[in-house]
């Protein structure tokens, strides 16, 4: 049975490729997680001057209520400006801001296929073989976003770019107003990381840089050789500090249980290391000590926003309380690890 989707989707794409006859979507199908946008696969087939045609595309909607506050129109925008960069993403291809097409605002996305996200997939023991050469790739490409000029992709014009030296406050005083808003119960030991972060700050930024914001295992398609495909969820890009992204990487939270590994791939110095070569900047230990306590606070915001919003009934999809129920715990135990309490 057809998903009631398809032929709305199918209407607007008709609307967008005026040369395409008989456009039909089939295959419509929701890919779980996603707790910021609703994300669904499908194909779209078409004819042109009589050939036959079909892509694989994505769709990315807002839903009634988010994990994450975020701004469609800057995660358009961050992909297109990689795209076709040393950085792999997905060919962006529409916009839509108008709710009266599909109820809520979305865009559409090539769908880079064939490749897996998974971290339980990848540490399955199937991919033991290429893990250092992923994890050089995953922090090389990280490293390509660091050194990417913001100007020139054009994304200062739907980013602000802060100061050097404000770069932390803005972060931290985002994440806080956050964890005001959405906690349910006290969380001391959060606070007490807010505290700490906020009478010991780190030096102005080596540059202002886009960050990702959510640069970590599970967020970028990888093969069985090792090699990366495509960085997803750009959700929450922004410009700030690149030692940000380097440190939401470092979160203990995301070893996945495999001890001391950075994203579960390799030493924390081997990381470090990739990165600083293949950036040319400089990752100074007690300004990157701050930014991951500060992504345990900000991974802790997350989580909590999460729960806020399934209570409140804004969005009951499983996702929503999941990371709260995993995560809560699990970020409270990095955070004191981090601060040298555990």
């Amino acid at each position: 049975m057809a998903h009631p989707l398809e032929p709305r989707i199918a209407a607007y794409l008709a609307a967008k490729m005026p040369d395409a006859a008989d456009l039909a979507v089939t295959g419509l199908e929701r890919i779980a997680g996603g707790a910021s946008r609703e994300t669904y696969r499908f194909v779209a087939r078409w004819t042109h001057d009589g050939v036959p045609r079909e892509r694989r595309m994505i769709l990315r909607r807002d839903p009634p209520a988010s994990l994450i506050a975020t701004e469609r129109r800057i995660e358009f925008a961050a992909y297109r400006a990689f795209h076709g960069s040393a950085v792999p993403v997905p060919e962006m291809l529409w916009l839509e801001e108008d709710p009266a097409h599909l109820d809520h605002p979305f865009f559409v996305a090539e769908e880079v296929a064939g490749f897996q996200a998974s971290p339980q997939v990848l540490f399955s023991g199937a991919y033991d073989a290429v893990l250092p050469r992923l994890a050089e790739r995953k922090w090389t490409i990280l490293a390509e976003i660091a050194r990417a000029d913001p100007h020139t992709l054009g994304l200062t014009e739907v980013m602000g770019a802060p100061a050097p030296e404000d770069c932390w406050r803005r972060e931290l005083g985002y994440w806080e107003a956050a964890l005001d808003r959405d906690a349910a119960e006290p969380l001391p030991i959060v606070r007490a990381a807010i505290r700490w972060l906020r009478a010991n700050p780190p030096p102005p930024a080596q540059k202002v840089s886009v960050v990702h914001g959510d640069y970590r295992t599970g967020n970028f398609l990888f093969d069985p050789a090792g090699e990366i495909h495509a960085v997803l969820d750009w959700e929450m890009a922004h410009l700030g500090d690149p030692l940000e992204d380097l440190a939401w990487g470092l979160n203990p939270v995301w070893c996945f249980g495999r001890g001391e590994l950075a994203g579960g791939l390799c030493d924390k110095g081997t990381a470090i290391g990739a990165w600083e070569a293949a950036s040319g900047l400089t990752a100074d230990p007690a300004a990157l000590h701050w930014w991951t306590l500060f992504n345990c606070v900000k991974g802790q915001a997350i989580w909590v926003g999460s729960a806020r919003a399934f209570l409140d009934g804004g969005n009951r999809e499983p996702i929503m309380v999941y990371p709260a129920w995993w995560l809560t715990n699990a970020q409270d135990r990095a955070i004191l690890k981090v601060m040298g309490r555990l």
